[in-house]
């Protein structure tokens, strides 16, 4: 009886032992891949016609680069799909798709964006008011890029399927209209708000 007890005791103890060293390897393999998150930055943004018209028309040409940096070390990110949207005062008026890139590990890359053209822009009484007051100034106020990715990632030699990673949002920004024969004041390099984690599906996140 006692050799049967000593032996579920050590059946216990072994097993025990096994989950403990699977916990703590898994907590140590999670904190050696650990993605942290790719860094946005709008580094230059520009005007050269931002004109709304009294039928509520906006003609546009908005200009704007923006640095992506991938910090880690063993992942790389394949975009599959690139979708920029430019906002004023909270509305959309442009959307432009961009081509499709890999982006290694411990790399930055500069993406130049174009949205050019014209669409139907209505603004309330105060942000008309404020459309007027900053195009006196020729500098525009809350103007916005958001971009909506699809991508996979390399972790090592694992590679996911494809997932959307949350809306990368760069907001706030204060763009200048650069006229001919007029010098404009410089754009203030911006951060991007990313998310808690831009390795994780936005559509499988808990709403």
């Amino acid at each position: 009886m006692c050799c049967r007890d000593r032996c579920i005791r050590c059946i216990c103890c072994t097993f025990i032992t096994l989950v403990l060293l699977f916990i703590v390897s898994s907590i140590i393999f999670w904190i050696i891949i650990s993605p942290s998150n790719v860094k946005f930055h709008v580094t230059d943004a520009s005007l050269t016609q931002f004109n709304l018209t009294n039928n509520n028309t906006l003609y546009y040409n908005f200009k704007v680069n923006v640095t992506m940096r991938n910090p880690n070390n063993n992942i790389v990110v394949y975009y599959r799909r690139i979708k920029a949207i430019a906002w004023y005062k909270d509305n959309d008026f442009g959307r432009v798709t961009l081509t499709p890139f890999d982006q290694g590990h411990k790399n930055t890359t500069v993406l130049q964006v174009l949205f050019e053209g014209q669409s139907l822009l209505k603004l309330r009484r105060q942000q008309l008011g404020e459309y007027k007051e900053e195009t006196s100034v020729e500098v525009y106020n809350d103007m916005a890029v958001d971009f909506d990715f699809r991508i996979r990632a390399k972790f090592g030699k694992f590679k996911s399927s494809r997932f959307n990673p949350p809306i990368v949002q760069c907001r706030r920004l204060s763009v200048p209209l650069i006229s001919k024969g007029k010098s404009s004041p410089p754009f203030s390099v911006r951060n991007c708000r990313v998310g808690r984690s831009f390795f994780v599906d936005r559509d499988a996140e808990p709403e």
